[in-house]
């Protein structure tokens, strides 16, 4: 498994690839932005074979680059949460990406010989999803270095995303954490340090 990182500067976001060493199968995490042409060369010199563009939520900053993408590889399926799918807004412009593959809790994907675990993290929006392959955590814009996501969009939950935090914070052992922004952690740093996700892990419930 290799992971690339892209930062998109025009939309402050991370775009990731995930590919699979053994088939050259490609994914691509979140392209923000058109990457189309650059991804292609890298394709063509590397023998990548582009199966699937996942995308861990619908907002204009994650998604932004997927219709060039499908244009220069149409053969690449498009994956995201069905609460995120079939919007038209400038903050969810998801009705205009094509056809869609839905996902949902607990789907795995096979990505050449990975497997991508969908985990289902509402909060950010009700579509957020975060992706587990590994020891990687691709968390979207659920938790972030030593932060969480907004809330305070339309569709956004604060009730929500502490749930979805207390689940990341509680899965066993340590993930590699790449978020939709800023820098990357690890999921054991965060239980230690982000007051985000201590103050969901110390929630009781009722």
């Amino acid at each position: 498994m290799d992971i690339r990182h892209i930062y998109i500067p025009s939309v402050y976001t991370n775009c990731y690839l995930l590919l699979d060493e053994g088939t050259g199968a490609l994914a691509v995490i979140d392209p923000g932005d058109d990457i189309a042409d650059s991804l292609g060369h890298f394709c063509v010199d590397n023998g990548w074979d582009l199966r699937s563009i996942f995308l861990t939520h619908g907002h204009y900053d994650h998604v932004g680059g997927v219709n060039a993408l499908r244009h220069k590889f149409p053969g690449a399926a498009v994956y995201l949460h069905p609460e995120d799918a079939g919007k038209d807004t400038r903050l969810l412009p998801t009705a205009h990406l094509g056809p869609i593959t839905l996902w949902r809790e607990g789907d795995v994907v096979q990505l050449g010989s990975l497997q991508v675990e969908v985990l289902h993290t509402p909060g950010h929006t009700p579509g957020s999803v975060c992706l587990k392959c590994r020891d990687a955590l691709f968390t979207g814009d659920t938790l972030f270095a030593g932060s969480m996501g907004r809330t305070d969009f339309e569709g956004g939950s604060d009730e929500d995303m502490m749930a979805s935090l207390k689940r990341l914070g509680e899965l066993e052992g340590d993930f590699r954490v790449f978020p939709g922004h800023n820098g990357f952690t690890t999921l054991e740093k965060e239980r230690e340090a982000n007051p985000y996700l201590k103050m969901a892990m110390e929630e009781v419930k009722p």
